[in-house]
């Protein structure tokens, strides 16, 4: 295991985009990764004492615009989907699984660090719209904000298979700004996500 370890720290190393990107270059990546979500609360008031996070696939695609070698603007559209589980039976209900599904638009700024710009460090805010909302296969949908403000912040990693071409590891997390019920609900709480990419990133 340890070999395979090594093995692929040093295929990095060799593999990674040795060149340092000018003003105006673009990248655009088409992802898919594995995502989980849960609920946090504005107020003591809980659905449950302790909602279960929910696993999805999450897909789309990001975009990169270069300033210079270390700073670019990442944007793309994201198909999320969010939500938790959680149990109502002792409030004469029954065990509730939320499935929120969001197409969401980054808008961060990339950091790109290290001696040949493999690694980035981005941040920024998120724009979500929801596409449809499920509860127990109910459709709550109306019920719900049909925006979400988000703040995101993820680390990956990149390494070129040809001149253009390239393969993206990353992992993204996203905290809400706005909650998921609209205003004068009684419970008010908001999503947070996660998600471990994988990309392939073409240098237009």
């Amino acid at each position: 295991m340890k070999k395979i370890i090594c093995l692929g720290l040093v295929l990095c190393g060799f593999f990674g985009f040795s060149q340092q990107r000018e003003k105006g270059a673009i990248e655009v990546a088409p992802i898919v990764g594995s995502a989980a979500s849960n609920y946090f609360y504005y107020t003591n008031d809980k659905l449950s004492n302790d909602p279960d996070p929910i696993s999805s696939v999450n897909f789309g695609v990001n975009g990169d615009y270069y300033f210079n070698n270390r700073w670019s603007l990442r944007s793309g559209l994201l198909f999320q989907r969010m939500g938790s589980e959680y149990d109502l039976t002792p409030l004469g209900g029954e065990m509730t699984k939320d499935k929120l599904d969001y197409l969401t638009l980054p808008a961060n700024a990339n950091w790109h660090f290290g001696k040949t710009r493999k690694w980035n460090l981005n941040f920024g805010p998120s724009l979500g719209f929801l596409l449809s909302a499920k509860s127990n296969d109910r459709d709550i949908k109306k019920q719900l904000s049909s925006f979400q403000l988000g703040f995101n912040f993820g680390v990956g990693y990149k390494f070129e298979i040809k001149e253009n071409i390239g393969i993206l590891i990353d992992y993204q997390g996203m905290g809400g700004l706005t909650g998921v019920t609209k205003e004068g609900a009684d419970i008010k709480f908001g999503n947070v996500y996660s998600s471990f990419n994988l990309g392939c990133v073409i240098r237009l």
